[in-house]
């Protein structure tokens, strides 16, 4: 597939020779990068291919290396700094969101017309006026007085994307809007990023959910390992070309065989209930399985991962490990019943991001690393995390690195060798691939497929159908607490699984 041709149009913006040292590693090398006027384009590549880098200079952030050009409007914007990329209409949505969590709707959105001048009282009743305006500009209806505490996260996207508009946001930049929503709850989002495209606002989409952005975006520039690759159109682009591009790989596509010997039987519930959450759940996975659980947000899925990891108490049924009932009350129970537990919040869940990359790898085993002293043996712990990380082939700098500067895929990665030096029967991996980008996606299954051969048990839960029908031996679909229905990969085809889930 060729890069599209040069549009009639002017670029709203319009990048080339940028590039980027962080002390004398190269993150970007001479990339050009141009967004036209109310399009909706995609900025694709792995993490670490430098995309966070590039919106970084443009939104003022970090300043480009000598020899660059940026233009806004066929003028020069070279010199940039946050304040004055907002006052050009740049704004960013970053992942977190950065909204003010004590703060009211209103609040958050127009908190910025009270910034600069001279003290004066806050106007809330012009805050809210401006507010309002705002989020009826998007067609959406939120309660202005209540706290962004207590809204969902579709909510606070619609309240960050509404304070961007506020400062009459020309370009905008949207880090992975949809990492956290449901299918229902990203269709709206897409239906808003429309909306702002036809009112000639310019979106800038980055995510790696790439049906998404085929589906709203009309052209995709790609990065790799901080080069530029090329700008394509989305029109006849696939999902399987994009991610060669993306990656330089090409990736194999295929169901796990369906027909399978027998084997034990690990992990086995009989009648689970609790409350509303989830209601007469019965399931069992044997020696080597991979089980999928698939269904809208809100369906189930954590909620049952959380009392199968001793987090929470079952109000009725049974859970039995290798033909024994047991009884869950903490997760150190769990982990002594040989259960493991990848939270789908790795972030805040799953690592301890100021702590070292070594400290996070040994955090659920520190009992075992006691001397006679009962002191931590700083043999066995480097003897661990060097074997972990080997293994898992995680890409680090120094283990006294702090988890944090690792990609998404590598910090995962670290989450996982957390929980398998607990050596578990049964490993419990909610959405593992969140926030981590396709090149690494398949590393991180590749993991997974290698624990299962070696006989392992995994729970595998997911709302990405496709991880799910190319990753797991069977797929169970979770509807409003219950198990709906129960596929085979290969013996069903992903399309019908799919009508199910979103019918």
């Amino acid at each position: 597939m060729n890069p599209t041709a040069a549009d009639a149009r002017t670029p709203l913006l319009k990048l080339d020779a940028i590039s980027k040292d962080f002390g004398g590693v190269r993150a970007l090398r001479s990339v050009q990068f141009d967004v036209l006027p109310g399009e909706v384009l995609c900025l694709a590549g792995e993490n670490g291919c430098g995309k966070s880098t590039l919106i970084k200079i443009i939104n003022g952030v970090y300043q480009p290396e000598a020899g660059a050009q940026m233009l806004m409007d066929g003028e020069s914007i070279l010199g940039l700094d946050p304040a004055k990329a907002r006052d050009l209409g740049i704004q960013v949505i970053w992942q977190d969101l950065a909204l003010f969590p004590e703060m009211t709707v209103a609040e958050n959105i127009a908190f910025e017309q009270n910034l600069g001048g001279w003290p004066r009282l806050v106007d809330y009743g012009r805050m809210k006026q401006a507010a309002r305006r705002i989020l009826e500009r998007l067609g959406v209806t939120l309660d202005l007085g209540r706290s962004v505490r207590a809204l969902s996260i579709a909510q606070r996207q619609i309240v960050a994307i509404a304070r961007a508009l506020v400062r009459d946001a020309r370009l905008v930049f949207m880090d992975e809007p949809t990492a956290s929503l449901s299918h229902a709850e990203t269709g709206a989002l897409l239906e808003i990023v429309r909306r702002l495209s036809a009112d000639g606002i310019a979106v800038v989409f980055v995510s790696h959910r790439l049906a998404e952005v085929l589906e709203v975006c009309t052209r995709v520039t790609v990065l790799r390992d901080g080069q530029y690759v090329g700008t394509f159109p989305t029109q006849g682009m696939t999902q399987t070309c994009l991610t060669e591009l993306m990656t330089g790989r090409t990736f194999d596509y295929a169901v796990r065989a369906a027909d399978r010997p027998a084997a034990p039987v690990v992990l086995e519930v009989r009648g689970l209930s609790r409350g509303r959450e989830y209601r007469d759940i019965a399931l069992s996975i044997c020696r080597g399985e991979i089980l999928g659980i698939t269904g809208r947000l809100g369906a189930g899925r954590t909620e049952l991962a959380l009392s199968l990891f001793g987090m929470t108490r079952p109000r009725a049924g049974s859970i039995h490990m290798e033909g024994r009932e047991i009884a869950l009350r903490s997760n150190r129970d769990a982990i002594r019943a040989g259960i493991a537990y990848v939270s789908e919040d790795r972030l805040q869940l799953g690592l301890v991001q100021p702590q070292s990359i070594g400290d996070n790898t040994v955090a659920a085993v520190l009992d075992r690393l006691l001397d006679a002293a009962r002191l931590i043996s700083a043999r066995r712990r480097g003897a661990l995390i060097d074997d972990w990380i080997g293994q898992l082939a995680v890409k680090i700098g120094q283990p006294d690195d702090a988890v944090s500067t690792l990609s998404g895929g590598n910090q995962q990665r670290i989450v996982l060798a957390k929980w398998l030096a607990t050596n578990p029967k049964l490993l419990i991996l909610d959405s593992p691939t969140v926030g981590v980008d396709v090149g690494a996606r398949a590393g991180i299954f590749a993991i997974i497929h290698n624990l299962a051969a070696q006989g392992m048990a995994i729970l595998l839960i997911s709302d990405e159908i496709p991880e799910v029908f190319f990753n797991a031996d069977r797929i169970l679909h979770m509807r409003d607490g219950r198990i709906a229905g129960e596929y085979v990969p290969g013996k069903t085809t992903m399309e019908h699984i799919e009508r199910d889930v979103h019918a």
